[in-house]
């Protein structure tokens, strides 16, 4: 099993070093469970021990988790060049070549809320481009209600908000 464990943290950094953005623990676990390399639950061990080791930095919000590759995690993944097969790395090559747009859209477009001092809700609502702020917006409602909503439409409207308010404060 520790062989097998250390396969699913190199092919996880192997991931994370592929990509010039992080990913989420949603794409990292759909990626391994599409192929049928692994469960959810050693996927998850693997990541929680690569975090331990600080070989991947984590970066949480209220629904998802981003995963950013360490400079210790790319001089460990340097020392195991042969480790993963050629199999392997070519379906990883493969799924971002399918989906790299995709992914990065999904991280790039970001919602969180926390509960302000004043016992109201702030949501608040990004657009990144390689990790560079695009659109930083934080909007204070009155319940979480309201802020889950404000954070569910921003994930899908977010273009059609950044190019309104573009629009209008470019006139």
């Amino acid at each position: 099993m520790a062989e097998a464990l250390t396969q699913y943290k190199l092919l996880v950094l192997y991931m994370l070093d592929r990509v010039d953005f992080p990913l989420t623990n949603t794409q990292i676990s759909n990626f391994v469970l599409e192929k049928e390399y692994t469960t959810y639950f050693t996927i998850q061990q693997a990541i929680s021990e690569l975090i331990n080791a600080e070989l991947v930095r984590a970066e949480s919000t209220h629904n998802n988790t981003h995963y950013y590759i360490t400079p210790a995690g790319r001089e460990t993944l340097s020392y195991f060049p042969d480790k993963l097969s050629t199999a392997i790395k070519a379906d990883v090559i493969s799924y971002f070549a399918e989906n790299k747009m995709e992914l990065r859209q999904e991280i790039s477009v970001m919602a969180d809320f926390y509960k302000t001092t004043n016992q109201e809700f702030a949501a608040r609502c990004q657009i990144k481009e390689k990790e560079r702020p695009l659109i930083d917006l934080t909007i204070t409602v009155k319940t979480r209600e309201q802020a889950e909503a404000v954070c569910a439409n921003w994930q899908s409207q977010n273009e059609e908000v950044y190019g309104y308010l573009m629009d209008l404060l470019m006139k």
